[in-house]
């Protein structure tokens, strides 16, 4: 839904390209244009289309910074960008530096392809299952870091649980942002998702919304599900993120899509053998008037042994605490 689809003189085919930009949410130049590239070819997946045939960077470099952090950091950003590009099947092949009072790092990616090979997000069904592919939280892990750093402010959560286990939710928001929703893109196609976007800014709630409004038919989401990373309910609890009402902001965040019910278990399954854990049915689809129902809400917090795929152990950012 963050994409523009324009038709070309070739009956059939379209081309497809969204860009997406934002400022800095982790302390590690490398993971943060990771994030960032994961974010950027998310909008594509959201639309079921795996392959990207061109990608550009969009790069802001600090000018409040000395000129060698300047150096590193573009150097690091560029670096953490491209090898996900390349991770993803595609290549960065031009884009835009300028200089700005703070960082802002992003891209455009597009891709042309079959008319027939995209999802759009207007097909929902009375009966299907409604899939998350990625918990909830990261703008409260991307906080937490900064948390650990101001004792005065960890003293507020300090009774509440330990350095060690804030560390590991930090660590787990990363692995998710940093992680490309391609799994989840091929999948969708292969079990004949009926409608998709992905979670970002607006939050869960508000992708919710507009998924629903741009359904051709008269139904409704019922919410029965919030995936969340682990401990990060005790952070919303303390500072009031909105993330158990749905309306905390996510980076990269999953895919939220419908498909039929009888193929839910199958895509759950599927994905499991992949990425090595499990997305989440978090509603049903019912007849309706365009309305996202959040009532009694189960609150599930992700196993903290679960593990995203991450390339990039030994980076800055998982040595640093």
């Amino acid at each position: 839904m963050d994409c523009c689809v324009v038709p070309l003189q070739i009956p059939g085919y379209s081309l497809v390209q969204t860009t997406d930009f934002f400022f800095p949410s982790v302390n590690d130049c490398y993971v943060q244009g990771r994030i960032a590239a994961c974010n950027v070819l998310s909008d594509l997946y959201a639309m079921g289309l795996t392959r990207c045939d061109n990608m550009l960077m969009l790069l802001g470099v600090c000018t409040e910074m000395e000129e060698e952090d300047q150096d590193y950091s573009s150097q690091e950003i560029i670096r953490g960008f491209n090898d996900t590009a390349n991770e993803a099947g595609t290549q960065v092949r031009g884009g835009q530096t300028t200089y700005n009072p703070w960082p802002l790092i992003g891209g455009v990616a597009t891709v042309i392809c079959k008319d027939d090979e995209i999802i759009l997000p207007e097909n929902a069904q009375p009966g299907d299952k409604i899939i998350l592919t990625k918990p909830l939280g990261t703008q409260i892990t991307s906080s937490i870091p900064d948390f650990l750093r101001d004792k005065t402010m960890w003293s507020i959560f300090a009774e509440l649980l330990k350095e060690e286990e804030a560390e590991k939710a930090a660590k787990t928001g990363v692995k998710s942002m940093s992680t490309l929703n391609k799994t989840a893109a091929e999948l969708m196609k292969k079990y004949h998702a009926t409608s998709a976007t992905d979670v970002t800014g607006f939050g869960f709630l508000g992708h919710s919304k507009n998924l629903l409004e741009n359904q051709k038919k008269d139904v409704s989401f019922v919410m029965h599900t919030l995936p969340c990373i682990k401990y990060t309910k005790i952070f919303d609890e303390m500072m009031f993120y909105g993330l158990q009402e749905g309306t905390a902001k996510e980076t990269s965040g999953g895919l939220l899509f419908t498909l039929p019910a009888e193929n839910a278990q199958a895509y759950i399954d599927d994905f499991f053998k992949i990425e090595g854990y499990k997305p989440w049915i978090v509603g049903d689809v019912v007849e309706g008037k365009k309305e996202v129902v959040m009532e009694n809400l189960k609150i599930e917090e992700l196993k903290q042994e679960t593990r995203f795929k991450s390339k990039f152990e030994q980076s800055f950012f998982f040595q640093s605490f």
